[in-house]
């Protein structure tokens, strides 16, 4: 007999939804809540990642470094897949996100939308521990 896998937490798919929008803020928004009820380091190197997008939507180059290096921090103990995510393809655009800041350090605040390539999230079966806390929170 097999058992099927728990479905995801609403808000979470509802995170990785708007996220590949292009809906930085109301993914942000749409995971705070469910972070603040369970403590989820997962969750909120997610809330931080999604936040240095939303400084490349203003052309904050300061704002992404810094958020980045924070949810870097945080994902990091989940290399390389969590929660039906591929970790350690988050981290690697992270890194690639801070070097072209770095790299730019006068570009206008129009340009860096060209600059940093915003990336999609992908929920796939093998990134799934299948034990994660999130799923029974």
């Amino acid at each position: 007999m097999s058992s099927r896998p728990a479905p995801f937490p609403t808000a979470f798919e509802a995170f990785v939804e708007l996220f590949n929008q292009e809906a930085f803020w109301e993914s942000h928004e749409v995971l705070e809540g469910p972070w603040r009820e369970t403590g989820s380091d997962f969750y909120h190197g997610l809330i931080l990642y999604a936040s240095a997008f939303v400084h490349v939507q203003r052309g904050n180059p300061h704002g992404i470094g810094a958020q980045l290096v924070k949810a870097e921090r945080f994902l990091q103990e989940f290399r390389p897949a969590y929660l039906g995510i591929d970790v350690g393809l988050l981290l690697s655009h992270a890194r690639v996100c801070r070097k072209v800041v770095r790299e730019n350090p006068d570009a206008p605040r129009d340009r860096w939308q060209e600059l940093i390539r915003f990336p999609k999230i992908r929920l796939r079966a093998e990134h799934r521990l299948g034990d994660e806390p999130e799923l029974t929170r």
